[in-house]
This record gives structure tokens, sequence and C-alpha cells, in this order.
């Protein structure tokens, strides 16, 4: 795939359009010195279906001009605009300026919207039609792809919808991990555990932790081990916001729930990332999106 990023096709594509572009001025000059001698009759010689001649009339003067004006404008565009390579251009225009430039303007044009929720606490916003209207798409347009149209997200993709939080559900916690985004990472922690036997004993005892189905014996066998995770998990293996470890102790499941799936995220260890939006919304639209997020779980009242 290296192949097709690599500057050789952009300098051998801007070879073929400069060489092209000369090759039609050299043609057009090459023709127009070209005399063919005619017959008296200005003809060509050239007789198809025994009565039809062709004629050795020149092209029409605007007809060149045309294919003159064309092969100039050819030659200023790729001057003022990116085409050759890495050259930018006298214009200095690229697809993300362009894309750049009218997110401002819609964000600009988007701002008395938004001046009037500003003034307004999260739960407020919640409650305000307009403000959820607005949230919900935003929520969808940047959200929705990971976490679900409803909010109640997939494997490895959390629930907005519950009261499970694994950064902290207030709206500050919120907020910083739509601006900022998120990063958690679960180590492998099959060789600190021991064998493949501590292991699945090690499954076993989270699965109690929280009262779902569970072999008793294995169970009692691993609770020795779950100093290895007690540290992320804290002792008590209700989890740390902090660190966004989950609280084990809850029937929820973001990554599989039974043994087998435990045992792959102890042998294997876990990343998931979300992504930073700072990048793609204004303050004033995280606020709005961080409060509608925030009243999935919430349920504020409605206000108009």
């Amino acid at each position: 795939m290296s192949d097709f990023v690599n500057n050789f096709w952009s300098v051998y594509i801007a070879g073929i359009t400069v060489v092209g572009i000369l090759a039609c001025f050299v043609m057009l000059i090459v023709t127009a010195r070209k005399k063919v001698v005619s017959d008296s009759d200005n003809t060509t010689g050239h007789v198809w279906d025994e009565d039809l001649r062709e004629l050795n009339n020149p092209m029409p003067r605007w007809w060149v001009w045309m294919f003159v004006i064309t092969l100039v404008f050819s030659l200023l565009y790729l001057l003022a605009y990116p085409g050759l390579g890495a050259y930018a251009g006298k214009m200095q225009w690229s697809q993300v300026g362009a894309y750049e430039a009218e997110v401002q303007k819609a964000n600009a044009e988007l701002e008395p919207l938004y001046a009037r929720f500003t003034a307004m606490s999260t739960q407020e916003v919640a409650s305000d039609n307009q403000a959820k209207a607005i949230g919900e798409r935003l929520f969808m347009n940047n959200c929705a792809q990971c976490h679900g149209s409803d909010a109640r997200g997939s494997k490895s993709f959390p629930n907005l919808a519950d009261a499970d939080w694994l950064h902290g559900g207030e709206p500050d916690n919120i907020k910083q991990s739509i601006t900022h985004g998120r990063m958690a990472m679960m180590p492998p922690q099959a060789e600190v555990v021991g064998s493949a036997d501590d292991v699945r004993n090690l499954a076993h005892y989270v699965l109690s932790l929280s009262g779902s189905p569970h072999d008793s014996l294995k169970a009692s066998l691993g609770k020795s081990k779950f100093t290895a995770c007690a540290a992320c998990h804290g002792m008590d293996a209700k989890g740390n916001a902090m660190l966004g470890a989950p609280n084990l102790t809850d029937d929820v499941w973001l990554h599989g729930w039974g043994e087998q799936a435990i045992v792959d995220i102890i042998n294997n260890g876990k990343m998931n990332e979300m992504p930073a939006q700072d990048k793609k919304l204004t303050p004033a639209q995280i606020d709005v999106l961080t409060a509608y997020v925030w009243g999935l779980s919430n349920k504020p009242g409605t206000a108009n």
C-alpha cells in the first residue's frame, strides 16, 4: 500500500501533465506550419464512396484560438493551484484549507445560536428542548458511529445511557472525555497471575464479584490471584475512574461476558481509545454535547 502514497506517483502524474500540455503546443505549431499540397479544386485527393472528396480548408480561426486559450489556461491553473507534485501553487489553496474555512464560517454563523446556552448550567442545558435537539444532532454526527444511535454502545464501546461510567459521569468528566479523548489500556497479566489454570480460576473469581454464573471452587482458588488486578481495579474491585479501570462488581461487561472473554483479556490485555473532539467541535458545541450525554443517564426534566 505504501507504493501508492510515496512521492513517485505525484511526480509521475505531474510529469505526464506537463508533457501532455507541451505536446499539444508542439502539435499546434507543427500543424499550423505544415502546408498540405492540394489539387486545383482545393481537395486533398482523398475520395470516399466514389464522390466524397476531402477539402483542404483550414480550421476556423476561433477554433484555433479556443485551443490556444485552453492550453494557456491549463498552465496558469497549474501555476495558481496545486497540481505539480508537492508544489502548493501561488494561491496556496488546499482541500483541507477550504474545508477549515467552511467550518469556521459555519461556526461563526452558529455562534449566536449557542450563545444562549453559555450562561446555563449543564443541568439547565440538558433540560432545554432546543439544546437537546442540537445535542442529538451533534451526537449522531460525531458519536453514534461507535456508541450507536441510541447511545447504548456495543461490545468494546461503552453504553452512555446507563449509570456506569469508566471515567466518571459528572459533567466535568464527560466534557473532559469529549474534549481530550481517552486512552485506556489493560496490560497482559498472564505472566503475573501464573499458569493457565490460575488464569481460569481468576476469571471465575472475577465472575463471582458481580454474582455472575461461576464455578465457586475455581473462584475460591482464584481469589488470591486478584492481587495482580487490585492495583487498578482496587482491592474491593470497584474500579478507579482516574485510570478508567472498570468496576468488576457490577454486571456490566464492556468487552464481553463469560469465562473465555475474561481469560482472553487477562492473557492478552486490552486497549481502547476514544478520539479527542476538540479539533472538530467548538467549546460551545462540546458544552451542548456534554449536557446531552449527561442527560441520557440522568433524565432531566423538560423546559421550553
